[in-house]
Parts: structure tokens; C-alpha cells; sequence
């Protein structure tokens, strides 16, 4: 089987195209949890057994995408809980991408951890293997909150998983935290308890600061269907904040962390100057990026495919032979302009006009005009160096702006 490389754009279409101006991205898919969290509706399974299997489906899948791309300077392991493996998978993980892809001297290597699992074998296992960024699945320095989200951590683990990381010489740590999450409901004649979980909130953002990551995500919970969390939730045992106590955690957030020496470069995401995601980067500017594992996406400038949505599928799919692909879509220049409109109103640097219209046909200041100056009115759009951007309130209702 051969995967089909990026295109490479001809002088022709070189205009109307989303060419790749940097390297792609690479992003593994590790799809085990020793358990599930009670909000999480990312697949995962806690069938460890099968972790040998995916293994080698994996080396299969790797062989397929040889030569892919001439190079990537991102590599970004995600799951599930990456953590989870033992080290020597994870390093016998690593060296496979790196015999397989040429991943360049200045990469931007990243794993996903769980607190309770970072041990110093692991960091210096990690070290070893290249990787220079460290994302800790924190949520919460609060321990009632980590047990309401299902969470196999304590506050004390997470801190000190920080500091162990920090010593271990990694100079480049993200923490992930959720905020809004549900309360109880008030008893009758009683007024709502949000400001608690309100305040909860806040003083995790303050032990955060004060532990000086270079990197934050700050993402607002959302309940899917069927997560144990949702249920509770519809059972009436817990409420969520209401909308404008949802725009005050995020606008207060992003107020708290920018006073902080943190930009605000995309909607739930937060850096040191200079310490921005670059792999994430990718997916908000539309440039390619391969997907490999279960369910793991991937985009070469118009195509977007994803892998089968089981890890047993996944398996067997390659050791028959087969791309464990589920389903994929060719994009046209209307999906394509709509999506960089969305993804650009999410991201601080916004969307840059001159080249929204070479690649798309379309002039903002001119097609868009009145709602431009309707939004800009409102304060949720400022047009600054050719560029169109959200403004820290745009940002709230980033998603909403794309309807323009």
C-alpha cells in the first residue's frame, strides 16, 4: 500500500491553493487510559492487553506513510493517557517515527502525561527518546473538583509532577485545566453556588501562575452525551453555569493570565512569548498535518481522512493489509474559506485579508463590509496591519463569528 504524499502545488494553482508553507505536523494517537474520566468523550479504551497489538498495527501504519513528506517539525503523541505505555514502548514508539519519518533538529517534540504517572524513570526516558515538551493533563489544583471530573490524580501529584518535569531539565511544560464546571443545585429559596466553583477556579489559575508554566490551556467543559458527568448532570445532581457566568470565566481568565505575562494567541490557549504550541498552530492555520492510530485525522492542504474509530478495527485492518481509514472528504474552496474563517477568529492573529482573497476569491473589507462594521461596532472584531482579528470579547464568541 502506498499513502499518497502532499501535493505539490504547480505555478498554476499555486494561488488558489492552501500550500504547505512549513512542514507538516506529525500527531500519534495513543488510545489507552488505565480508566475513563466522567466528562471525557475522547476514544480511549482501559484494555491495556491490546497495547502490544497496537504496537505493531502502528509500525504497519507507519510503513504505509513513509515519505509522506520530506520532513516534519512537529511531533505530538495525544491519546488517551501517551503516559500510560511503559517507557520502553514509548521510546520504541519514538524510534520507530524517527526511522520511519525525518523529523528535523528542531522539533518541537511533545507527549502527553497524567501527573500520577510522571516518575523519574519516565522523564528520563523521555529525555532520552528527544522529546522536549511536556502537555500535563492537570484540570485542577482543587482535589473536590478532580474527584467530581473522574480524575486519578491528586492536587499534591500534579505539583509535584510539575517540579519533578522542571527538574528533569524540561524547559518547555503546558498544563492542561478545565473551568466551568457544574454545582450543586441550591435548595429551595436559596441562591446558586456557582460563585464557589467561581472561586475554586480562580485559585487554580493563581497556583498555576505561580508555578510558571510556559504554556496553558484553559478550555470550558463541555458535557457530551452518554459521559458519566452528562448523566449526572441530567439526573439534576449538578448544574452548569449559566452563560454569563461562562463569559466571566473566560473573560476573566484571559484577563488574569495576560496581567501575567501570558498571550492570549488562541481561544483556550495561553503562552509565554515564544512558547506558543507549534503543532497546534498547524491545525489553526490549515497547514497539513498526518493523523496516525485510531480515530487520529489527517489533512494535506484540501483532502481530510480519519482512521477507523476502534482500536480492534485499527488492528485489524492493517494486519490485513488494508488503510485503517474510516472515512474521508475533499474539501472545495467554499469548505476551505468557511474553515479559515473559523479557525482565524480563534486565534489572536486572526485572518490575513490579502490572503483570503488570492486563496478564496473573496475581499473581506468589501463582501463583508456592513457586518464588519456592525462587529467592530460591537467590539468583537478590530482590523490592525492588514489583518482581521477577534478581540479578547470576539474571542468568547469566536465560534459565532465565522457567520459572517
Amino acid at each position: 500500500m502506498d499513502a499518497a504524499p502532499i501535493p505539490t502545488p504547480t505555478e498554476n494553482t499555486a494561488q488558489r491553493s492552501l500550500e504547505p508553507i512549513e512542514p507538516p505536523g506529525l500527531y500519534i494517537h495513543v488510545p489507552f487510559c488505565l480508566r475513563k474520566c466522567a466528562y471525557c468523550a475522547f476514544y480511549s479504551i482501559t484494555d491495556r492487553s491490546l497495547i502490544s497489538a497496537y504496537r505493531s498495527a502502528l509500525r504497519r501504519e507507519i510503513a504505509i506513510y513513509r515519505g509522506w513528506a520530506p520532513s516534519f517539525d512537529t511531533l505530538y503523541l495525544g491519546g488517551g493517557t501517551p503516559s500510560v505505555l511503559p517507557a520502553f514502548d514509548l521510546e520504541g514508539l519514538i524510534a520507530d517515527i524517527r526511522n520511519a519519518f525525518t523529523i528535523t533538529t528542531d522539533a518541537e517534540i511533545t507527549v502527553e502525561v497524567n501527573p500520577a504517572d510522571i516518575t523519574e524513570t519516565l522523564l528520563a526516558s523521555l529525555r532520552r527518546s528527544g522529546v522536549n515538551r511536556l502537555n500535563i493533563g492537570v484540570q485542577s489544583f482543587d482535589d473536590d473538583a478532580l474527584a467530581l471530573l473522574g480524575r486519578r490524580h491528586t492536587s499534591l501529584q500534579a505539583i509535584e509532577a510539575i517540579h519533578r518535569a522542571h527538574d528533569a531539565g524540561f524547559r518547555n511544560i503546558g498544563l492542561d485545566l478545565i473551568y466551568g464546571l457544574p454545582s450543586s443545585p441550591p435548595e429551595r429559596g436559596t441562591s446558586p453556588k456557582t460563585d464557589r466553583t467561581f472561586a475554586i477556579w480562580l485559585a487554580t489559575l493563581d497556583r498555576a501562575v505561580d508555578l510558571s508554566p510556559e504554556h496553558l490551556s484553559c478550555y470550558q467543559l463541555t458535557l457530551e452525551e452518554k459521559t458519566p458527568l452528562a448523566k449526572r448532570c441530567e439526573r439534576g445532581e449538578f448544574i452548569l453555569p449559566g452563560g454569563y457566568r461562562q463569559a466571566d470565566y473566560f473573560l476573566r481568565t484571559a484577563q488574569i493570565l495576560e496581567e501575567s505575562g501570558y498571550r492570549h494567541y488562541e481561544v483556550s490557549n495561553f503562552a509565554q512569548p515564544g512558547r506558543e504550541s507549534k503543532h497546534n498552530r498547524k491545525y489553526w492555520s490549515h497547514i497539513p498535518y498526518l493523523g496516525l492510530g485510531p480515530t487520529a485525522h489527517s489533512f494535506s492542504g484540501r483532502e481530510r481522512r480519519w482512521n477507523r474509530l476502534s482500536v480492534e478495527a485499527y488492528i485489524a485492518d492493517l494486519e490485513s493489509g488494508r488503510e485503517p481509514i474510516e472515512a474521508r472528504e475533499i474539501l472545495n474552496d467554499e469548505q476551505l474559506g468557511l474553515e479559515a474563517l473559523f479557525l482565524g477568529f480563534r486565534t489572536h492573529r486572526g485572518i490575513c485579508m490579502e490572503r483570503f482573497k488570492i486563496c478564496y476569491g473573496m475581499d473581506l473589507l468589501t463582501d463583508k463590509r456592513t457586518m464588519l462594521k456592525k462587529l467592530a461596532y460591537e467590539g468583537l472584531v478590530e482590523i490592525r496591519n492588514g489583518f482581521l482579528r477577534p478581540t479578547r470579547a470576539g474571542m468568547a464568541v469566536a465560534d459565532s463569528l465565522a457567520l459572517i
